[in-house]
């Protein structure tokens, strides 16, 4: 079986419940690339995002306002930065509050950490998520 059989095969089990990545002309690395070996004219994001549903398309006015704000672009937000802003969207929804990039910022603040973005919690405010996941297998 070639690479690209195996990423087609896994593509279909990883894509279950999910529009075909066809929709999107996306594409799967081969063996060995790396995010930095991307096409010409693609960007690189992570699969989390989409198999644990914490980017969807169209995106939030939130999210593009987090990305317009902090001035990086979604291909450079860590998977565990984006689980923090899906997470805080979330919450201000359920309490019938709109999420700002200024409320935010109340609760966390960027950290960058080998070129990728993330958020980490301010040290003087009460958490919000309890007891937070510790991986993100099945």
């Amino acid at each position: 079986m070639s690479t690209r059989d195996h990423h087609e095969d896994s593509s279909e089990e990883m894509t279950a419940g999910l529009p075909p990545l066809k929709c999107w002309d996306a594409q799967f690395p081969d063996e060995g690339q790396t995010a930095a070996d991307a096409p010409a004219r693609y960007i690189t994001v992570f699969w989390d995002f989409f198999s644990a549903r914490n980017f969807q398309l169209p995106a939030t006015k939130f999210l593009l306002d987090i990305l317009s704000y902090y001035k990086f672009h979604l291909s450079q937000m860590h998977p565990v930065g984006m689980v923090r802003v899906r997470h805080f969207e979330f919450v201000c929804r359920t309490m019938h509050i709109e999420p700002t990039v200024t409320r935010f910022r109340v609760f966390h603040q960027m950290h960058c950490s080998q070129g990728f973005y993330s958020f980490m919690q301010r040290a003087s405010t009460k958490k919000i998520l309890l007891q937070p996941p510790k991986s993100f297998h099945d």
